[in-house]
């Protein structure tokens, strides 16, 4: 990203606001270089490289930054070659992809020729290699032709991240009913929070497909199966201390076997289970902050049909009611400092960074 047009800092922060906000989580982000302007004369420009996650294909990311650059004060002029600006911003590479069309091509066909480039984009992943060229940006910063003067800033852009900053919370667990997304939504948290992953091993039950067939008969076997297996899963996870995660993050609460037993177990074997359950309770760290993800049934229906498991399809309305009456049934009976009900029914984190980061601020929001 440049600009050598008004408050050139601020622009280079707005932007990268604006990027985090819309396009993807900032991995990194370089020290901000100024350099003199390069193929014509104008002043001198604020210059730095950021290295972002994003889920979005490249035309749409491509699309993404010139909405931020014209809301941000860029013209667009008639005049071909380069000029003064308030802000640019160029996709310099999407993974391994080398692609050319009219609107994008990448690489991007200078950045061996530019040291205000190189120079921040070594910064960010000294690893990149031109996927072309088959060189290092090290290498390629060696060797370029470009003999312009750098002037490192002292100043450095912030990191929006660190509004979102979840390391505070030791242990998240995100609950929901069959199909909410908490899966989902554990998995971005990971990636972008850099926290340890656990989730539910809930395809390697056999119990499983039978009990949608057969629920009288397979149920007790299945839930004390998943009672068993969650019970390992998170007392050796959690406790497993990881010196290179700032926290962790499940899909899942240890609570849901009760929940879900109470829903499938006849009485008998409920007061049974239920006694079980307790004993390795007590062992069990208990999560800093517990998420619940609710959506319509009707919502999550759709979503069940969408992932298409064969053994869900015969999921009835009733019973995800049923499941859904027992988490609140267990939620009121806990603190409420330490739960968080999030409806997502008109919302998709997935595809939509907006909906995604109003869950994490809400996660974050102290009552």
């Amino acid at each position: 990203m440049g600009s050598n047009l008004g408050n050139r800092f601020e622009n280079l922060q707005k932007a990268v606001d604006a990027i985090f906000e819309q396009i993807g989580s900032t991995v990194k982000i370089s020290a901000v270089y100024e350099t003199p302007a390069l193929g014509f004369e104008g002043d001198d420009f604020l210059n730095c490289v950021l290295l972002v996650r994003s889920e979005m294909s490249s035309s749409k990311v491509l699309e993404c930054c010139l909405a931020i650059e014209k809301k941000l004060g860029r013209k667009q002029t008639s005049v071909e070659g380069y000029s003064s600006r308030a802000i640019d911003i160029d996709i310099l590479s999407i993974d391994n992809l080398v692609k050319e069309t009219k609107a994008l091509r990448l690489p991007h066909p200078e950045i061996q020729n530019r040291k205000f480039v190189l120079q921040p984009l070594a910064e960010v992943n000294p690893q990149w290699m031109h996927p072309i060229l088959e060189v290092n940006v090290i290498k390629l910063l060696a060797k370029t032709m470009d003999e312009s003067v750098l002037s490192k800033q002292s100043k450095w852009l912030r990191d929006p991240r660190k509004d979102y900053d979840l390391s505070k919370l030791n242990y998240i667990a995100i609950e929901g009913n069959i199909g909410a997304g908490k899966t989902s939504l554990a998995t971005k948290i990971s990636t972008d929070f850099n926290a340890k992953l656990i989730l539910e091993r809930f395809k390697d039950n056999p119990f499983l497909p039978k009990f949608y067939q057969d629920q009288a008969r397979y149920a007790f076997p299945l839930e004390m199966s998943f009672l068993a297996d969650r019970y390992q899963q998170l007392l050796e996870d959690i406790t497993q201390f990881d010196l290179f995660k700032d926290c962790v993050v499940a899909d899942y609460d240890a609570y849901k076997s009760l929940i879900f037993a109470q829903v499938t177990l006849a009485e008998e074997e409920y007061n049974l289970y239920k006694k079980l359950f307790h004993l390795m309770h007590k062992e069990l760290a208990k999560p800093d902050v517990y998420i619940y993800l609710y959506q319509s049934t009707e919502r999550l229906l759709e979503n069940i049909r969408q992932r298409g498991r064969s053994f869900e399809k015969d999921i009835e309305p009733q019973y995800l009611k049923k499941i859904n009456e027992g988490y609140f049934d267990f939620i009121k009976s806990q603190p409420q400092h330490a739960i968080k009900i999030i409806d997502i029914s008109e919302m998709d984190f997935v595809k939509n960074r907006k909906d995604y980061l109003y869950i994490l601020r809400e996660i974050l929001k102290e009552d």
